[in-house]
């Protein structure tokens, strides 16, 4: 079977609410727990490529936990959503082939022994618009990527990404701004190099009898 751009659906099993022109891979999984409730749905024009697994989970009293998708929001091939402690993706969002949204995982400490017979953890992740999260990256439980903020192919996100930041590497770290069309960076340098040359004077200063 080739894989190419989906075609245009007006349903698919385990998707609750899907908006207008949405497209659905027919490989896409979802995987759900609990009693039928509007937990998984996705604005308009959201495009979800082949083979990425969506998962519900059990915790049906509460209306947070469950996974939207927002307008023009593209899902590359092979990606892992978890919604189970909460995933809210908005607007214009990239994610990358093989990205993994991990919102639940289990109890490491104060359990048993053996960690399948430990408690859930679980905490809402949130993807701002504009995002863009990387091939193969992982974003884990409670975490907030935020507006046009980049998570670098690979990375492995345990912290918070604020706004036009790029994080990479394992665990991801905060390397630098986005620079944004026509914004001059020559002030900038300017001013750092300004502060180096200040700082330089002031050591001088003080060893000076």
């Amino acid at each position: 079977m080739l894989l190419g751009v989906p075609d245009f659906t007006s349903s698919h099993e385990g998707i609750d609410r899907l908006g207008e022109r949405c497209r659905v891979d027919p490989s896409v999984s979802v995987m759900r727990f609990g009693p039928p409730a509007e937990r998984l749905c996705l604005a308009d024009e959201v495009s979800i490529y082949g083979y990425v697994r969506l998962v519900l989970g059990d915790v049906s009293a509460d209306s947070s936990v469950g996974i939207e998708v927002g307008s023009r929001t593209i899902i590359n091939v092979g990606s892992y959503l978890s919604g189970e402690g909460g995933l809210s993706i908005g607007q214009d969002v990239l994610i990358g082939a093989h990205a993994k949204l991990l919102s639940a995982g289990h109890a490491i400490d104060g359990g048993d022994l053996v960690i399948a017979r430990n408690a859930i953890s679980r905490g809402r992740i949130v993807v701002e618009d504009g995002a863009w999260i990387g091939a193969g990256a992982t974003v884990l439980e409670g975490v907030r990527i935020g507006r046009g903020a980049v998570v670098a192919a690979g990375a492995v996100v345990r912290q918070d990404v604020p706004q036009g930041m790029v994080a990479v590497g394992i665990p991801a770290r905060i390397v630098r701004s986005r620079r944004m069309m026509g914004e001059n960076m020559e002030p900038k340098v300017a001013q750092k190099r300004g502060w180096a040359v200040r700082l330089r004077e002031a050591w001088h200063s003080l060893r000076q009898p």
